[in-house]
């Protein structure tokens, strides 16, 4: 049998596992991600070491290593360029470094579109060949899936859909620009406009929670502007891409139903295109593992 190793570097942790060809994990941890990314790549390396050993694998059996991390990125280079999460790793030759420790093949991509792979390998996409995957999570982010064929773009940054503008009256995003969606519709920004409502910090899940309970009326209108903002990301994508299904996940995803029926209801009234108002959006399947399974389909796959 042979395995991949999937590596999904994140703004806090990173995750490392093993799977195999079909999809399956066959163990995993996680280290918090450091501010010095040469280290970092240190402990990866001996973090895979020790899964492999500790699973009895042989290393002849593995068939490369696949990487996700956030963008922008060079996947041509393999760099991590500049992700507002991660400054200390602007730059960072994230391939050549592992290629200190790995004779294997290895494969980078941005994590939204490693995700977006892993749902049409063994998640929600699965039946089709036109879809859009978005992660509202820390930030926001989408992978794309059109004729049977994942879209990456000249440097792998293709569906960076957080940035775009939404409303530019609600203030300027670290990106510069004014209201981009990731600034007024992920979890970080849920929290802080929450925040700033309550008069204390509080959590996005705690920002759910205010909405739904019926404790504070602003909070539930700031969760309601919230979820028409990312229906007008999906109905932008829809009139777009025009994929035929719509996958959401990430952390913000698990609010469930409210969420779902609310993107649904914009979608039906406002994308341009009858069919395009069908269009189904779905939660995504894989939850926490999609980002290693995709960046281990990154190997296990042809997926370009």
């Amino acid at each position: 049998m042979q395995y991949a190793v999937g590596i999904d570097i994140g703004g806090t942790k990173t995750a490392i596992g093993l799977i195999d060809s079909n999809g399956q994990v066959l163990a995993k941890t996680a280290l918090p991600t450091g501010s010095e990314p040469s280290h970092m790549v240190d402990e990866i390396a001996a973090a895979v070491n020790k899964l492999i050993g500790d699973a009895g694998f042989s290393a002849s059996s593995l068939k490369g290593i696949g990487i996700g991390a956030p963008g922008p990125l060079d996947t041509k280079k393999g760099i991590i360029a500049e992700p507002p999460n991660l400054r200390e790793w602007w730059g960072f030759p994230i391939v050549d470094s592992m290629k200190r420790y790995f004779s294997v093949p290895i494969t980078f991509e941005n994590d939204a579109t490693a995700a977006a792979l892993a749902e049409r390998w063994v998640g929600a996409g699965r039946e089709t060949d036109h879809f859009v995957f978005i992660t509202v999570s820390t930030g926001i982010g989408a992978g794309i899936f059109s004729h049977g064929k994942l879209l990456t773009g000249a440097t792998g940054n293709a569906g960076d859909i957080g940035h775009i503008v939404i409303d530019p009256s609600v203030g300027t995003c670290p990106c510069g620009q004014k209201g981009c969606l990731e600034f007024i519709a992920s979890g970080t920004a849920i929290a802080r406009m929450a925040s700033e409502l309550v008069g204390r910090e509080i959590s996005s899940k705690e920002a759910f929670d205010l909405a739904f309970s019926g404790e504070n009326a602003e909070v539930k209108e700031l969760i309601d502007r919230v979820f028409r903002y990312i229906g007008v990301g999906c109905v932008t994508m829809i009139n777009t891409l025009d994929p035929e299904l719509v996958i959401i996940g990430g952390g913000v995803s698990q609010v469930g139903a409210p969420l779902f029926d609310a993107v649904t209801d914009y979608i039906q009234k406002h994308a341009l295109n009858p069919s395009g108002r069908r269009t189904r959006v779905v939660p995504a399947a894989l939850s926490q593992d999609a980002g290693l399974i995709g960046a281990a389909a990154l190997i296990h796959i042809d997926y370009k």
